[in-house]
C-alpha cells in the first residue's frame, strides 16, 4: 500500500478530491472528461488524486472503496463526503465548492 500518499491526504491542508477508478471501467472512462473539467474549474483551489483501483488496491480498500468509480472529498485531512457511480460534474463541483 501506498502508506506515503494515504499520510499525505491526511495532512494536507484544503480541500481534496480523491477518485478510485480503473481504466478498463466504462463508468469511469465517461467520469474522465467530467473530473478533467472540474479541474479546469477549481484545479488552483482544490488537490486531486486519481488512483487506478489495479494499481492502489489497497489504499482504496483502506478508503472505502466498494466499487469505481468511487470520490471521496477531503477537507484538512479528514473525510467529508463519499460517492460511488457516476455523477453529474455540476453537482460533483457544487460538494467540492461547499468545503472551500
Amino acid at each position: 500500500m501506498d502508506i506515503k500518499l494515504l499520510e499525505k491526504l491526511r495532512d494536507q491542508k484544503g480541500v481534496a478530491l480523491v477518485e478510485i477508478y480503473a481504466s478498463w471501467c466504462p463508468h469511469c472512462r465517461k467520469m474522465m472528461p467530467v473530473i478533467d473539467d472540474i479541474k479546469a474549474l477549481l484545479g488552483g483551489q482544490v488537490h486531486f488524486y486519481q488512483l487506478d483501483i489495479d494499481e492502489y488496491s489497497d489504499l482504496a480498500e483502506v478508503l472505502g472503496a466498494k466499487s469505481i468509480p468511487s470520490f471521496f472529498i477531503y477537507k484538512d485531512g479528514e473525510q467529508m463526503w463519499k460517492y460511488t457511480g457516476e455523477i453529474d460534474g455540476n453537482i460533483l463541483a457544487s460538494k467540492l465548492q461547499e468545503y472551500l
